[in-house]
């Protein structure tokens, strides 16, 4: 994958937290600051820590998949791209403010599913680890950062287009892992 791919799959993956972020930033009155940097810090490791562990484990299985590593980084993506939009149009999820540790361990996990799956992609287009892992957390970091203070200023924010941006970036990554 080329720098431009991984940039692309790290906003995709950040959607998740970004949306995580502002519905956090819609609900805390007090101590913005160091939430949103808990927040961020949170997702951000785990987003850049679950590829690594995806990365790991596809090794196990890369003896097997390497004939079909296209169109398992085909099929990955571009499921993981319909989910998005899938999920764009299922019913909002009651907002609820949390903040301690098992919270944010929760969100971590919560949004960082599709970045272990994304790890093996890594893997099987023989995509460095380091530097993969490196931009994925820093962007996840950053746009949580911008979620939670987004959520702070906006009160409706279009959370169903970005689910549908994200997927719609999964797909095109899916479609062009085949072709290219």
């Amino acid at each position: 994958m080329s720098l431009i791919d991984i940039i692309l799959l790290a906003v995709a993956l950040g959607i998740d937290c970004l949306i995580v972020s502002f519905s956090q930033g819609l609900i805390f009155d007090k101590k913005r600051l160091i939430n949103s940097l808990k927040l961020a810090f949170t997702m951000g490791l785990f987003q850049g820590g679950m590829p690594c562990i995806g990365y790991v484990g596809a090794d196990y299985i890369y003896d097997i998949a390497t004939p079909f590593s296209r169109w398992i980084v085909f099929v990955i993506f571009f499921v993981l791209g319909l989910k998005f939009i899938l999920e764009a149009f299922l019913p909002e999820k009651e907002k609820k403010c949390c903040i301690g540790l098992k919270c944010l361990i929760s969100f971590g996990i919560a949004t960082s599913i599709d970045a272990l799956v994304a790890g093996a992609s890594l893997n099987f287009t023989r995509t460095s680890l380091v530097s993969s892992a490196l931009i994925i957390g820093i962007v996840s970091f950053i746009m949580s950062l911008g979620g939670f203070w987004s959520g702070i200023f906006f009160k409706k924010f279009p959370a169903d287009y970005l689910e549908i941006f994200g997927g719609l970036i999964l797909i095109f990554l899916a479609v062009k892992s085949v072709i290219f």
